[in-house]
């Protein structure tokens, strides 16, 4: 039987998980940012697709390295919490 409890303990680890899924992403989108903006300030050179070309890049390659460690986490919280609750255990 879901309780409240159960039902907010399970919401509270799927946000934590959907945390630590996308913090090496989120990580290199603000490290690229801030050193292509250190970059135009010291170079005057205001063009917008001077951020979002590299910043795209560095996120495509980030999520194609962490796609493993992403894909295991996911599953491996699927299995433990939301695949029992679906069952009936809690």
């Amino acid at each position: 039987m879901l309780t409240d409890g159960v039902i907010f303990d399970t919401l509270r680890q799927g946000l934590w998980t959907a945390v630590i899924i996308s913090f090496p992403i989120l990580t290199v989108a603000l490290v690229v940012g801030l050193a292509i903006g250190l970059f135009q300030a010291l170079t005057s050179i205001q063009e917008m697709t001077l951020t979002f070309v590299p910043k795209l890049v560095a996120i495509v390659i980030v999520f194609w390295l962490s796609m493993n460690f992403m894909t295991h986490t996911l599953v491996s919280f699927f299995g433990s919490q939301i695949i029992p609750l679906i069952a009936g255990g809690s």
